[in-house]
């Protein structure tokens, strides 16, 4: 697993609807179940749909420390942080997953932070999913990779190939992503961490390099079941 190219403090971005919020639930559990101490630091203060917030008793139940906005999951969406992302940051002890809102809109919120992250090492990571609009082509997504490095001040470490279609994703589906996701890696200069899967789907995939499995926790608002 690729667990051991991660630096302590992993910050998650992409495009708006990548999958980077179920992407890190995944990676926080398997963090945990890794033997290492995790807290989860939700930074989407663009996005209230979509976000780690939302699974707070999820990952609390597994011993996982949720920092979040002060006004999440209220019936309040005001663009505000709390004073836990500086302490979190600051805990070498901990592995600190951040879960970016989406695009350079998002990433301006992880801006704020640049100076405390910059000090020790960091992994950054976008999480690209082909078949979302605006990502079917390498340059749309470098565009996009870019302007997210310019607002955090911070640069990206790692591609992540999310692609996916929902509940209609299949092997095939996955496997038509491939081209595509090395193609950005060598347009990008970025190694490409993993490729994602839905956990049904890996024994179709084992040739796949570098698969990770992944169960489904974010699902649509009107689907959602709070866990």
């Amino acid at each position: 697993m690729f667990f051991d190219k991660l630096e302590r403090v992993i910050l998650v971005t992409g495009h708006y609807g990548s999958g980077k919020t179920n992407f890190s639930v995944n990676l926080a559990l398997d963090l945990q179940k890794a033997g290492r101490r995790v807290a989860v630091c939700d930074l989407d203060i663009v996005n209230p749909y979509f976000r780690t917030a939302d699974f707070t008793g999820l990952l609390q139940q597994r011993g996982i420390e949720t920092i979040m906005p002060p006004f999440a999951n209220t019936n309040l969406d005001i663009p505000v942080l709390g004073a836990g992302v500086s302490a979190a940051l600051g805990d070498r002890e901990k592995t600190v997953i951040v879960d970016v809102g989406g695009d350079d809109a998002g990433a301006i919120a992880l801006g704020r932070y640049a100076p405390e992250i910059a000090k020790r090492p960091y992994s950054m990571l976008y999480v690209h999913n082909h078949y979302r609009f605006l990502e079917n082509g390498a340059e749309e997504t470098k565009e996009i990779l870019d302007g997210i490095n310019g607002a955090a001040r911070l640069t990206c470490g790692f591609l992540v190939n999310n692609s996916n279609l929902g509940e209609e994703t299949s092997a095939a589906v996955i496997q038509r992503a491939l081209g595509p996701a090395w193609e950005l890696s060598a347009l990008c200069a970025l190694p490409l961490l993993c490729t994602t899967a839905p956990r049904a789907l890996c024994g179709e995939l084992q040739s796949v390099e570098d698969i990770y499995p992944i169960d489904l926790y974010v699902d649509k608002p009107w689907n959602r079941q709070h866990l």
